[in-house]
Order: structure tokens, then C-alpha cells, then sequence
């Protein structure tokens, strides 16, 4: 199965013929913000819908496995605190999960976020097919992902280049639950990330425990 997806991976990218420039974090980097989340195997599927228009404006995935990431392909997300390596981004820890969704929430955006509980071995072999993708181009969010995820969940999630029908498709397999996430913040979303201190919440929360 991963040698078919990887085969198809690498189809996409060479049809696709634009220079796609990966960002690939250092190893040491890596392995210094790896988080493994206590909670059990799970893939989350966030799709981004204006609430002007109600269409599909991005998809994204985070796989919890051996360790928790976001495959946010083509994706804005970005800080220095997390490593990202071709559209994957590692440390997805509760409070970069928060940070995350409330990036894209904001007055012209909502966000769909869908849960489904797996096994350790799904969630793992989905984890590795999203470390091996690649470098995403533009516009191919919801293609990339259903493309890694129809590969685990045949005749029920199709390859399409639509958030909002993946989201759909995602929507029936049994197991899911979805919530809506609304924010009413400005268009203009860097706010979220320029403001956002990880060290400082880290703080608070020692603070908050010890009391």
C-alpha cells in the first residue's frame, strides 16, 4: 500500500511541474521538539471554510501517533520555535494545537475540525505517509490529503481537489466526531502567531500548577 502512495506522491509532484521549494528543518531540531500526545491514536482532519462564500479554503491533517504533527500542505503556518519539514510541522503540543486553529479562525473563516480514533498501527502508517510526501504546491491542500488518505480508507475517500468534499467524504466513515470553531478576530491573522510565546504559556502553566 505506502509503495502505491508513495508512486502516486511522486506522480502528483512531477505533473504538477512547479518548483515547489521544500523547508527542511535540521535533524537535532527535530528531535528536540518531537512531542508524543497521551491521548490515544487519532486523526484530525481541519478544513477551513469562508463564511462568506461557504467554500472549502484549506485542509489540513494531524496525526497522532508515535509522535503528534500537522501535515498543513501549502499551508501559512509557521513560527520558530517548530520545526517543519516539507509541509509537516512536529511538536503539535496542546498549546500549538490551540495556536493553530485559531490561527484560521477569524471573521471570514471558520474551521471544521473532524476526529476520528484509530488504531496505533493506521496512525502510524498514515504518520509515515505524510512524512513522505513532500513539498506541496500551491492549491493542492485538499488533493495531497485525500490522496494519502484514500490510500487507508478506499471507496470512501475519493482523490478530489475540494476541502469541503473531503471533508464530507471524511465525515462517513463511522467513529467521527466534528465541532465548529469560530473566531471573530481580523482578517489580518499574523497577530496570532507574533503574539503567541511559548515559553511565556509554559510559564503560566508552572505557575498555575503549583497553586
Amino acid at each position: 500500500m505506502l509503495q502505491r502512495l508513495l508512486a502516486g506522491m511522486i506522480g502528483l509532484l512531477m505533473l504538477a511541474g512547479c518548483g515547489v521549494e521544500p523547508v527542511f528543518a535540521p535533524e537535532e531540531f527535530v528531535r528536540s521538539k518531537i512531542y508524543r500526545h497521551d491521548g490515544p491514536p487519532r486523526l484530525t482532519l481541519y478544513t477551513m471554510i469562508n463564511n462568506s462564500t461557504g467554500a472549502g479554503a484549506h485542509t489540513s491533517l494531524m496525526v497522532n501517533g508515535s509522535q503528534r504533527v500537522i501535515f498543513d500542505p501549502a499551508g501559512s503556518f509557521a513560527h520558530e520555535t517548530l520545526p517543519e519539514r516539507n509541509d509537516v510541522v512536529f511538536g503539535i503540543t496542546p498549546a500549538v494545537a490551540d495556536v493553530y486553529t485559531r490561527y484560521h479562525a477569524r471573521e471570514t473563516f471558520h474551521v471544521r475540525v473532524q476526529e476520528l480514533d484509530v488504531s496505533p498501527e493506521l496512525a502510524e502508517a498514515v504518520l509515515r505517509a505524510v512524512m513522505a510526501y513532500g513539498a506541496v504546491p500551491r492549491a493542492q491542500c485538499a488533493l495531497s490529503t485525500s490522496t494519502i488518505l484514500s490510500e487507508f480508507f478506499p471507496g470512501t475517500i475519493k482523490r478530489g481537489w475540494y476541502p469541503k468534499k473531503l471533508a464530507d467524504d471524511f465525515q462517513t466513515i463511522p467513529g467521527v466526531t466534528s465541532r465548529t470553531l469560530r473566531e471573530y478576530d481580523s482578517d489580518d491573522n499574523r497577530g496570532v502567531l507574533a503574539n503567541w510565546d511559548p515559553e511565556r504559556l509554559a510559564a503560566e502553566k508552572a505557575t498555575a500548577d503549583a497553586e
